[in-house]
């Protein structure tokens, strides 16, 4: 059955009883940054994704704070508690909003796309900054999820809450990895590459562009719902365009090498956030402007770039030696 996993997906898996089991031994600090950079990263993941096709999206917070925001209301007004009915109803209208806008955005390309997916999440800014059965600018608290009936306390709510943010968002990244693996996955590299040449092979770009936005949409929602759980507040500063940079932040900073490059990427940001403003409370952002433009110049795969010629290297020289054992074995 492993065999049908490849290295990445086994990666994502063996890291979910590793994550768990961090838990229990990492300081509290750590393990809130890790929960917090879980949620965001999938998000992060989102955008990278779109990144594969040639899309750059400056509006990604639209999603994360529609699942947050769903989440919210379905406790503040329906009364649900549930962290998996809470799970659904936030992909779902993450899915749902997508879909109708996907038939919009899937024409544009280019700064046409990015400055699109921005305005739209600047609407619900504005929508959200203004409504005052909302808490307006200020947001408003969520309720402490339950889980099928099971409503933990204390230490134990922590915990049950960490663990179900590790499952499900890993998971989510081992499906979008999945995908890129596809067949629809690899046309989404081709229009990156040349999208006409794709239209001439019969393949309909739109429809593509259209399934990559709803899947990615629907993968930040469940992202918003997690980090707004996390944290246990809602604010309109989730779908600001300060957030969603941050999100094209870390997808640079990180790669698009890999899946997983966005969750390392996320939670190494989370840390030199943490450093910057101790260091330098008035002109943290300066330091991360630095990092961001260090990391353009010298290293413009971001990340990922670090650990991926390493892992040739490894692969190469145990494809040697295994040669030459069977060599000298004949």
């Amino acid at each position: 059955m492993m065999k049908s996993f490849d290295r990445t997906e086994i990666t994502l898996l063996l890291c979910i009883p590793v994550l768990i089991g961090l838990g229990f031994i990492l300081p509290q600090w750590i393990v809130n940054y890790i929960q917090v950079s879980l949620g965001t990263g999938l998000v992060a993941i989102s955008v990278m994704t779109q990144m594969r096709s040639g899309l750059v999206s400056f509006g990604q917070g639209l999603f994360f704070c529609i699942g947050g925001y769903t989440a919210g209301m379905a406790g503040k007004f329906l009364g649900v508690s549930d962290l998996f009915l809470l799970l659904f109803l936030g992909a779902l209208a993450g899915l749902a909003i997508s879909f109708l806008l996907g038939f919009l955005l899937r024409r544009y390309r280019e700064i046409f796309y990015a400055m699109l997916t921005l305005a739209v999440s600047m609407i619900l800014f504005g929508l959200l900054s203004s409504t005052e059965e909302l808490g307006s600018t200020d947001g408003f608290n969520l309720a402490s999820p339950t889980y099928l009936g099971w409503s933990p306390e204390g230490e134990m709510a922590r915990y049950a809450l960490y663990i179900a943010t590790c499952i499900p968002a890993l998971l989510c990244a081992l499906l979008l990895h999945r995908y890129l693996r596809s067949p629809m996955g690899f046309v989404g590299e081709a229009i990156r590459e040349n999208e006409l040449r794709v239209e001439y092979l019969g393949t309909s770009a739109h429809k593509s562009v259209h399934i990559t936005y709803v899947l990615a949409a629907t993968v930040s929602a469940i992202g918003g719902v997690l980090w707004a759980l996390a944290l246990g507040h809602v604010d309109p500063e989730m779908t600001n365009w300060t957030t969603s940079g941050q999100f094209v932040f870390i997808s640079i900073l990180s790669g698009t090498g890999n899946i997983i490059s966005p969750l390392f990427g996320t939670f190494i940001l989370e840390i030199i956030r943490v450093y910057a403003v101790e260091i330098s409370p008035n002109t943290w952002q300066l330091m991360i402007g630095s990092i961001m433009l260090l990391t353009i110049i010298f290293l413009p795969k971001g990340l990922w770039s670090l650990i991926q010629p390493s892992s040739s290297v490894v692969r190469t020289t145990l494809k040697k030696s295994t040669k030459d054992s069977k060599e000298t074995r004949s």
